[in-house]
């Protein structure tokens, strides 16, 4: 017998219209009936497996350690690999498909120490097709690890280290700034770019107090300034701020930077140093949108 667990956390793109995170939920209870099910999210857009990895990492050090479930599946029913992957000596295992959703949160928490496929159908529900894996073989086998199962038993080892790898990018400063990509909208119009702090300060020449910027979208130029909180931010500019994950986000005071830079996931984003108290920059004007954003979570 492996490690019992308490806890499951669940993360997918089924969202709530439908009935299929309560069929997932009553499969995991009717095998594990003591087990504490986390709703992470329903939201990840649909197919999205970039975002739903994204999301998962961005939650990974903050959940009770415990079987994570996560379910962001466009190849299902294909010849991708379903797993299941042992964290932290033990403490967590992760359930889902192989696509990249859920390296980003494995290389979040440390690696893998062990990794199966899901190939032994001993642990699934007898499915009457082959679109529903979250139903007929991940939640199944989520609640089995949960009762104590080992990993072992549950199909054939795999190379911990050849999980499919996160489609995401990395930052990096060249000759004329900061080159990024925005990562995540978040509900209140925040735009997450890929880079954190240290990316500023390298940018700045190593001054991690440098706090003037210029942000580049396309073709305009924004002045920004580098900020503790929302509301620090001036009616009508724009700001850099590390967030609750880290990162920087784009944001505005109480409006959305996505709505009124027009930005979305994916998108590039040029951050550059700005000297002088104002800093040189194309004048522009931002339309605040009251009600939209700059809030916390």
């Amino acid at each position: 017998m492996g490690q019992r667990h308490d806890t499951l956390s669940f993360l997918s793109d089924y969202g709530t219209d439908d009935e299929f995170v309560g069929v997932v939920h009553s499969v995991v209870h009717g095998i594990a009936p003591d087990v504490r099910i986390v709703d992470v999210t329903h939201g990840i857009p649909p197919h999205d497996v970039r975002a739903g990895g994204l999301a998962l990492a961005r939650s990974a050090q903050y959940l009770c350690p415990g079987v994570v479930l996560a379910v962001v599946d466009p190849g299902v029913g294909t010849d991708r690999r379903g797993v299941a992957v042992e964290v932290g000596g033990g403490q967590s295992v992760l359930v889902g498909p192989d696509n990249g959703l859920l390296a980003p949160a494995v290389a979040m928490v440390g690696g893998a120490d062990r990794a199966v496929s899901l190939t032994d159908p001993a642990w699934h529900l007898p499915a009457p097709g082959t679109t529903f894996d979250g139903r007929d073989v991940f939640a199944p086998v989520a609640a089995h690890l949960a009762t104590g199962v080992d990993l072992a038993e549950l199909g054939e080892a795999v190379d911990p280290n050849g999980l499919f790898p996160a489609v995401v990018s990395a930052a990096g400063v060249e000759a004329d700034g900061l080159h990024a990509e925005v990562w995540w909208i978040d509900r209140f119009g925040n735009a997450q770019i890929n880079a954190g702090p240290e990316d500023l300060a390298e940018l700045a020449g190593g001054d991690a107090g440098h706090d003037r910027f210029r942000v580049r979208i396309g073709e305009r130029v924004l002045p920004a300034r580098l900020v503790a909180a929302y509301d620090a931010v001036e009616p009508g500019g724009l700001g850099l701020l590390v967030d609750s994950a880290g990162l920087v986000s784009l944001v505005m005071a109480r409006t959305s930077a996505a709505v009124d830079l027009g930005l979305g996931p994916s998108d590039p984003v040029v951050v550059e140093v700005a000297d002088g108290p104002e800093g040189a920059s194309t004048p522009v004007t931002l339309g605040a949108r009251p009600g939209t954003g700059g809030g916390g979570r």
